[in-house]
């Protein structure tokens, strides 16, 4: 095994060598010399979590008119994304198929796919950490090529959407030892400027969920500049009832009369806190056990609302093994009412937080027959509760 570290370690620095579009030529050569793998491609994951864009070595497959599109529901690649084991399928001859995660921090950003003569166990397991290593090399090269991105492009982007897409964290999902996160937005057909955002810090978990007014360009200027002030505060170090109230100053000052409401939480790593900032928000709904409880809040203004008054911090009672889930109103009102998250979500019980967003969202795009009269977001949060260290104590 050592040997095998230090050839994915070469693999990640031929990576790093080369352009940013060649990365997967890179990973592809390297498993025909070890393997001689006969076909490598890289399946990625659209924005919706509905469909997988193939991406191979050939560059004609990487326009929009040759590309080929997978549906990920009942396939085996959701099977791989679910289950986050490597699979192995036989062609019908002596050679095998072999479908790994391409997985960061539970973010599932794709599968890779590799045709080999032959696949025991330990080629198996080899495949699956190259994918991993692949997983490594997307997230580095993404930020220099447009070429992942146009794989998550399963339609056409209105400018509204490619506003409302470029607002959100590069990963809807993450996990860490003390909770899992996921989150998944639904866009209307016409953009209903919902957003959702996170971060980490070595203390703090952060989230925001948002829904600002109006649809379109409208709605989508008005939630980069409400998601924008919350960062800014953030980065700041402000805590988060100041936050709010800068971003309430901004709407009053640039927002021209519009609003946006949204719900800031704040998890303390240790356990000792979990604060909440309810701006006129739907309540969230929490999973303790077998039962789903609408969590009692009171409800500040929106912000931009020219009222006065100041932002509460509120308490959340949050155990480990809880599940918590933040949604926007799209999840909710019209057709959508149809579908009873609550019973849902004690389905979903067993799964992880990104399967329990596409559980919901999904059923909500079904109840509304594909056609979102508005956006539809959700965040998924499991609270595992802090790590014991050696001391005993907690950490």
């Amino acid at each position: 095994m050592g040997e095998h570290r230090l050839r994915l370690a070469e693999l990640l620095e031929e990576a790093e060598g080369a352009a940013p579009v060649e990365s997967l030529d890179v990973v592809a050569r390297n498993l025909r010399e070890r393997f001689g793998a006969e076909r490598v491609s890289f399946l990625h994951v659209d924005f919706i979590g509905h469909e997988l864009v193939r991406v191979t070595e050939n560059p004609e497959s990487q326009s929009g008119e040759h590309a080929e599109r997978v549906l990920l529901d009942g396939s085996d690649y959701e099977k791989v994304l679910c289950t986050q084991d490597p699979y192995q399928v036989s062609d019908g001859g002596e050679r095998q198929r072999v479908i790994a995660p391409v997985t960061n921090r539970g973010d599932t950003i794709g599968v890779l796919e590799v045709t080999l003569p032959r696949c025991d166990a330990d080629v198996l397991e080899q495949v699956a950490e190259a994918a991993h290593a692949l997983a490594y090399i997307i997230i580095a090269d993404r930020r220099f090529t447009d070429l992942y991105q146009w794989g998550r492009r399963t339609t056409a982007l209105s400018l509204a959407a490619e506003i409302q897409h470029q607002l959100l964290p590069d990963a809807s999902c993450c996990e860490a030892s003390t909770f899992a996160l996921a989150a998944g937005l639904v866009p209307a057909d016409a953009i209903g400027g919902d957003t959702y955002d996170y971060t980490l810090d070595r203390e703090t978990l952060h989230v925001s969920i948002t829904d600002a007014m109006g649809h379109d360009v409208d709605a989508a200027l008005l939630a980069t500049l409400t998601v924008n002030a919350l960062r800014g505060a953030r980065r700041a170090e402000a805590g988060i009832a100041e936050q709010a109230r800068r971003t309430h100053q901004a709407l009053l000052d640039h927002g021209r009369g519009a609003l946006t409401t949204g719900q800031l939480l704040r998890v303390r790593l240790d356990g000792t806190n979990v604060e909440l900032v309810n701006a006129g928000h739907p309540h969230p709904l929490r999973l303790r056990g077998g039962t789903v409880t609408e969590m009692p809040l009171d409800a500040d203004p929106p912000f931009g609302v020219d009222v006065s008054g100041t932002y509460q911090v509120q308490h959340l009672d949050l155990r480990p093994g809880d599940r918590l889930i933040l949604l926007t109103d799209g999840m909710q009102e019209r057709t959508a009412e149809a579908v009873d998250l609550p019973a849902l979500l004690r389905e979903t019980r067993d799964r992880h937080p990104r399967q329990v967003v596409k559980a919901l969202t999904g059923a909500v795009l079904r109840a509304c027959g594909g056609y979102m009269a508005d956006d539809a977001t959700v965040i998924c949060l499991d609270w595992h509760g802090p790590v014991p260290d050696h001391s005993g104590t907690t950490s």
